[in-house]
């Protein structure tokens, strides 16, 4: 496995996670409840483009940490190792999704 290739891939994820996030915290702003200026349906409207910004900025930043904990085991000398049985994490797997911490059979049993 090139590791340099799996960094690269987590610090490019890493800095368009964190633009996803400063984008979606705009997005998240609190709504105007001004009647005279926002029909009752825009105000509706604006309160579900709200919420789900919220839900979408949680998620984003769940995935963050989960970049920068890939990016720490990396560092460590950890990274393609189950985060549970510590044996080689599939290549499959991490081209996939290059932040996974559990092998196949791990992720299987963990459901």
């Amino acid at each position: 496995m090139d590791m340099e290739q799996f960094r690269a891939r987590l610090l490019i994820e890493q800095r368009e996670t964190v633009e996803a996030i400063q984008q979606a915290q705009q997005s998240a702003a609190p709504v105007e409840l001004d009647q005279s200026c926002v029909g009752r349906v825009s105000r509706i409207d604006a309160l579900q483009q709200q919420a789900l910004a919220q839900g979408l900025r949680e998620r984003l930043t769940i995935r963050k940490r989960k970049v920068e904990a890939a990016l720490a085991r990396l560092d460590s000398g950890t990274y393609g190792l189950c985060c549970a049985c510590h044996s080689d994490l599939e290549p499959e797997l991490l081209n996939a999704d290059p932040a996974v911490v559990f092998c196949q059979e791990c992720a299987t049993a963990r459901q």
